[in-house]
């Protein structure tokens, strides 16, 4: 079965190297333009176009899906399947309709649930206690096609946004084997969604980064975890924005307002939530400094005023 992989960043690698891995016939790999990154902005390739050079793999980089060009490609590639793991575009009709077995994709979700981008943060950030990866078939409307095969996990109650994406990469990567092999041989299954069940989420962005001390403390737990490895949740303490990257669980209760500081020692900073819950923080950055333990920056900057 001759394979066309699309595909960008690095959930998108994990896909294409389990293919190469196991000998699947990949023909050629399209992948976003080359962008210019970092302070000096230098041009620096994709993950997966690393990875399709390093394996000798033809490399296209379309800047327009919709002009031509990439369907006339396609008809000499001639595939029988396109991959679609994180390519960042959307393909048009006539793309779709060209290989036999049409186009795949593999999506860090239980769709209906979470159509869009940032599916794998979101999860975190609303508290979800399981999530998953799915494969199906792609469709004219966004995360709206049949699936194929679905795979579940549970979240772990302080796994971070980056640990998940990193176990549902892998996961990704081998539902997706199971899926070409089944789709070859024809006993792939094909359901389709409820539509009517169907959620969207968007990006995230700096402005998700303040605490929100006015909710309950496991929802401030969710937004600490959920918004690693970025933007990372903020706090202000004493004039200072800080970053916060770990938090505990108390077995405390108070009748002060949310967001005050209860208590700053060496077990961290107690924070009072709301409906008299508290979190204490354990894990901080300041600006300029390294990521150091709450315990560690008391000592240099002693409590004198409460959160904001």
């Amino acid at each position: 079965m001759r394979i066309v992989f699309m595909g960008t960043p690095d959930f998108a690698e994990a896909s294409l190297k389990k293919l190469i891995d196991e000998h699947f016939d990949v023909v050629a790999v399209f992948t976003q333009p080359d962008k210019a990154r970092g302070r000096g902005m230098a041009v620096s390739f994709s993950p997966v176009k690393e990875l399709a050079l390093q394996a000798g793999l033809p490399v296209f980089q379309p800047e327009s899906m919709r002009d031509g060009t990439v369907l006339a490609q396609l008809r000499e590639l001639r595939p029988d399947i396109l991959v679609v793991v994180a390519y960042g575009r959307i393909l048009p009709d006539d793309i779709l309709a060209l290989p036999k077995y049409g186009a795949v994709n593999v999506h860090a979700s239980l769709l209906p649930k979470y159509r869009g981008a940032a599916p794998i943060q979101w999860a975190v950030l609303n508290g979800d206690r399981t999530t998953g990866v799915c494969t199906m078939y792609l469709a004219h409307d966004m995360d709206s096609g049949d699936i194929i095969y679905t795979r579940e996990t549970e979240i772990g109650e302080k796994e971070t946004s980056g640990e998940l994406f990193d176990r549902l990469m892998v996961m990704g990567a081998e539902l997706l084997s199971e899926t070409l092999r089944d789709i070859e041989a024809g006993t792939a299954p094909r359901i389709p969604q409820d539509h009517s069940k169907a959620s969207y989420v968007s990006m995230l962005d700096k402005s998700m980064s303040p605490i929100d001390w006015n909710r309950p403390a496991r929802a401030v737990m969710k937004q600490i975890f959920g918004l690693q490895p970025w933007p990372v949740a903020t706090m202000e303490l004493n004039g200072t924005v800080l970053r916060i990257f770990d938090a505990d669980y108390t077995d405390h209760h108070t009748d002060a307002a949310p967001g005050t500081v209860l208590k700053a020692d060496q077990d961290g900073i107690e924070i009072a939530c709301a409906e008299g819950e508290t979190l204490r923080i354990t894990s901080l950055q300041a600006p300029g400094k390294k990521r150091m333990s709450a315990a560690d920056y008391l000592r240099g900057h002693p409590m004198t005023s409460g959160v904001n």
